[in-house]
């Protein structure tokens, strides 16, 4: 493609990301599906300057507001090659010709290129919301619960996450995996917190590589693996993922429980549970049962109360752990939508308690670090659920992975600057064995007193 045909592709891109209510990712995959003949280099390309451009909005905005500019996705897109790449409308007029070349500047459009030709990205000026590129009214949330951390992980969040892959031991152990990566030319290294991660330096066509065709590997960030892990199922337990999606973590609770056992993964979505099939047939996975819910209150729960031993629950959330990886998501965040996600979380969390056996543990998961959703649910929960108790975060880890817990206090909750994974929480709980009712005293014999005889007459 000519650098012409690039930019308009990213011009639509930008156009469609805007106006459909489903995330960039998908978008993005859409987009190029439709258009195979762009190559490997070209929509690397593409892909790497839409997802520049969302991850600078605020900034592009702020700057196109002071020069008091229209704002849209294709004034995004040439604020951006103003800024970052010095072009002047001199330069844009020539680069805007050909067949498959975006439509010529406009006078409004030349205005703005010209008028922010090589701004600075950052600027003194630029409220920290702004700077940190996430919406003002959630400012007080993020840096009340990063605290001193705050500068440092909000800069993480804004920029582009590594790739992030868990070795299927069903298949291969990781030194195995990483060998077969090294052997198509892709290099990696091990997590440092999760025993069975692959990190990569940047993206790559994973379908074109043998290791992930033939299941030894599937894409999961170090914190998922670990909220997995951290479930501690075991080989012939009965296991739910109760919010299973596109079966990435019912995937590696299989792994864990080296397909012996009973596993469950629910979701209220037919379309993302027959998703998962093609994933479980890759990984060799066998164990799995699908069941589609047709919400919280389903029947199917109240019918398996009390029985499994490991329920798991990645909860519907926020996702601004992942920010990183879905820049244009923090913008469809609003007060609304959050409060409405912890009222699902409650429910969902009281639902799935339901299903766990005496001495059995829950496990809350979300990839949030909003208190709101994590800290606060659990709060709520233990307030009406006395029969549940909190089991220490470095307990189970060391009961677990053997190795020293990352983190302080009873929750585990991973950070991008701190630990390099999305932002993850995770609670443990376990619901309180049984009381056996103590077994009766047996009955002494009563003494047989003898019964004097009547006198002989």
């Amino acid at each position: 493609m000519t650098p012409e045909a690039r930019l308009q592709a990213v011009f639509e891109l930008l156009a469609a990301i805007d106006a459909s209510p489903r995330p960039a990712d998908g978008t993005v995959s859409h987009y190029l599906s439709q258009r195979r003949y762009i190559g490997s280099k070209d929509r690397k390309d593409i892909v790497e300057r839409t997802y520049g451009v969302l991850r600078r909005r605020a900034r592009l905005e702020w700057w196109m507001d002071r020069v008091r500019q229209p704002i849209g996705p294709r004034a995004h897109l040439l604020a951006d090659l103003a800024m970052t790449d010095g072009l002047t409308p001199e330069k844009l007029d020539k680069i805007f010709l050909g067949e498959r070349a975006p439509q010529p500047l406009a006078s409004e459009e030349r205005k703005l290129v010209g008028a922010l030709v090589s701004r600075p990205l950052f600027h003194h000026d630029m409220p920290a919301w702004v700077k940190g590129e996430y919406p003002e009214w959630v400012e007080a949330k993020l840096t009340g619960v990063l605290g001193e951390r705050a500068g440092a992980e909000l800069a993480a969040l804004r920029e582009e996450a590594p790739l992030d892959l868990r070795v299927n031991t069903l298949k291969a152990t990781r030194e195995e995996a990483q060998a077969a990566l090294a052997a198509e030319g892709i290099t990696s290294e091990p997590t440092p917190l999760s025993p069975l991660g692959l990190r990569l330096p940047g993206r790559v066509a994973l379908v074109q590589l043998t290791a992930f065709r033939d299941g030894w590997v599937e894409v999961q960030d170090e914190g998922s693996q670990l909220a997995a892990l951290l479930t501690d199922a075991r080989p012939g337990e009965a296991v739910v993922d109760f919010c299973a999606g596109a079966g990435g973590k019912t995937l590696a609770l299989a792994a864990q429980m080296q397909n012996k056992g009973r596993l469950l993964a629910c979701d209220v979505s037919q379309g993302r549970v027959d998703r998962a099939q093609d994933r479980l047939r890759r990984a060799g996975v066998h164990n799995v049962r699908k069941q589609v819910l047709s919400g919280e209150d389903d029947k199917w729960v109240k019918r398996h109360a009390k029985s499994f031993n490991r329920v798991l629950v990645d909860a519907p959330c926020t996702g601004t752990g992942t920010w990183r990886r879905n820049p244009d998501a923090k913008w469809r965040l609003t007060p609304e939508r959050l409060d409405d996600l912890t009222a699902l979380q409650s429910r969902v969390l009281a639902s799935a308690a339901r299903l766990v056996l005496p001495g059995g543990r829950l496990v809350y998961a979300t990839c949030s670090l909003l208190p709101d959703e994590n800290d606060a649910r659990i709060d709520a929960f233990l307030a009406t659920h006395a029969d549940f108790t909190v089991m220490p975060i470095a307990e189970v880890w060391a009961a677990v992975l053997g190795t020293p817990c990352p983190v302080e206090g009873p929750y585990l909750r991973l950070t991008p600057a701190r630990h390099g994974t999305d932002g993850f929480f995770v609670a443990v709980l376990e619901r309180k064995p049984a009381v056996q009712a103590p077994k009766p005293e047996p009955e002494a014999e009563a003494e047989t007193i003898p019964t004097p005889e009547a006198d002989a007459p």
